[in-house]
């Protein structure tokens, strides 16, 4: 499993300068690695990558492959070399023909440079693609209204996990408003009991809370125009009220005193939550696994989740939701074959693949795959996610992953100094304004 394979993105395609317009804007009349009968698939090479093999070798013995007239060649890359490979292919000669990516901003350079094929017109009229996922993961991948991916992963959405025993001695029960949550807080503070979990060494656990605030405040248009680049959608003013949001949270107790030492990582932030020194964390869903994986009583036993609360006045729907939609497949645009590329991403909606996703302890994407959930470890989580994405008017990408990359640090640095009490709410939003 993955568990935090979404973070490596970040520092490792922000030290390699992903957006470099001259590496990339150069090699934007370079084809795809293969030739029209052999097409080279780059793909993030962790221990779910077995489930994208037998996809491709299934595809290559398919009648599919042979009415296309091209086989598929995978390349399995490190996790901690792919964005420095992907971009160093993409910019000569050998360019994959199809490649793994995260959407939003993991993709935006490619796609200014000409190299992405449009999926938009493929993903409305091919019925199996068209009819193959859950609409609100395709739009999330997304840039400014068109589609340039395939989900081909399991989902990770943003989950309020709670203690149900604690909430059950305190009786208190799962908040759905934000009104609510408030008065929780203040009854588990009197108790002594510090409300929220928080990661904030790592600071991108910081950042789920803005992610959803920010949701729940103005809705996700707010966040649809920053990630279309438009910063002056930082100055909504939706962005404000979270941040001061967020400082009220924080000046309130929260997060109880020494937030900014622990970390996710390394497992201290779970620990907190499992040992019941905290009552809720908000974080990816793959905090059932890590609970399962160090606190397994905990995990079976204590472990609740639900939506996020709505905010009283706010534009949001509690059913958006923000995280991780997915992994996808993206097309180089001067691929030799189109038809053969087009061709093996349909086995990604195939009820085949969401089988073996399912066997591998991952959620699919695809409109068939709650049938399928039976048989994952734990079918009553694993239907609340689906349900959860499947009924989402809209799932908004982790903001570090949808921006630029070149972005996204001193945006991480900018909301870490707004937790920590470096700079005010004020400050906050004119320094994000200020990001280019």
């Amino acid at each position: 499993m993955e568990t935090y394979s979404r973070r490596w993105f970040l520092g490792a395609a922000g030290a390699t300068t992903l957006a470099s317009a001259v590496g990339l804007t150069a090699c934007g009349s370079s084809g795809g690695s293969g030739s029209s009968g052999t097409l080279t698939a780059f793909v993030y090479g962790d221990d779910a990558v077995k489930v994208q093999v037998k996809s491709v070798n299934r595809f290559n013995a398919s009648a599919a492959a042979k009415k296309a007239g091209g086989k598929i060649k995978l390349e399995k890359v490190p996790g901690a070399d792919y964005p420095a490979k992907l971009r160093t292919a993409m910019g000569s000669p050998n360019a994959p023909d199809i490649f793994f990516n995260w959407g939003g901003g993991s993709i935006k350079a490619y796609k200014d440079a000409g190299q992405l094929l449009d999926l938009t017109d493929i993903l409305t009229s091919d019925s199996a693609l068209k009819d193959g996922f859950l609409p609100s993961v395709i739009s999330a991948g997304g840039l400014s209204g068109h589609n340039y991916g395939v989900p081909m992963r399991g989902m990770q959405p943003v989950i309020l996990f709670y203690n149900k025993t604690l909430f059950a001695e305190h009786k208190l029960t799962a908040p759905t408003t934000w009104d609510q949550l408030l008065d929780i807080n203040a009854k588990l503070k009197k108790a002594k009991i510090t409300p929220f979990a928080l990661g904030g060494k790592d600071i991108w656990p910081e950042l789920m809370w803005l992610e959803y605030l920010t949701d729940r405040i103005g809705g996700p248009a707010v966040f649809d125009k920053i990630k279309n680049g438009d910063t002056s959608g930082w100055g909504d003013p939706a962005v404000l009220k979270a941040a001061q949001t967020v400082k009220q949270l924080i000046d309130d107790g929260a997060f109880g005193k020494g937030f900014s030492s622990v970390a996710y990582t390394n497992g201290g932030a779970p620990a907190v939550f499992a040992k019941g020194k905290a009552a809720m964390h908000l974080m990816g869903s793959w905090e059932y696994s890590t609970q399962l994986g160090k606190f397994p009583d905990f995990a079976k036993k204590d472990l609740g989740w639900c939506a996020f609360p709505t905010v009283e006045g706010g534009a949001g729907d509690i059913r958006n939701v923000v995280g991780n939609p997915t992994n996808y497949w993206s097309v180089n645009a001067h691929t030799g074959n189109k038809d053969a590329a087009i061709a093996f991403l349909r086995d990604s909606a195939s009820k085949t693949y969401a089988s073996e996703l399912v066997a591998n302890g991952d959620i699919p994407t695809t409109s068939n795959a709650e049938a399928l959930l039976d048989k994952s470890p734990n079918p009553e989580f694993a239907k609340f996610q689906y349900q959860m994405v499947q009924q989402a008017p809209s799932f908004t990408l982790s903001w570090d992953q949808a921006v630029d990359p070149d972005v996204s640090t001193p945006m991480l640095t900018e909301i870490n100094k707004l937790f920590v009490g470096q700079s005010t709410p004020e400050q906050f939003v004119s320094a994000v304004k200020g990001l280019k």
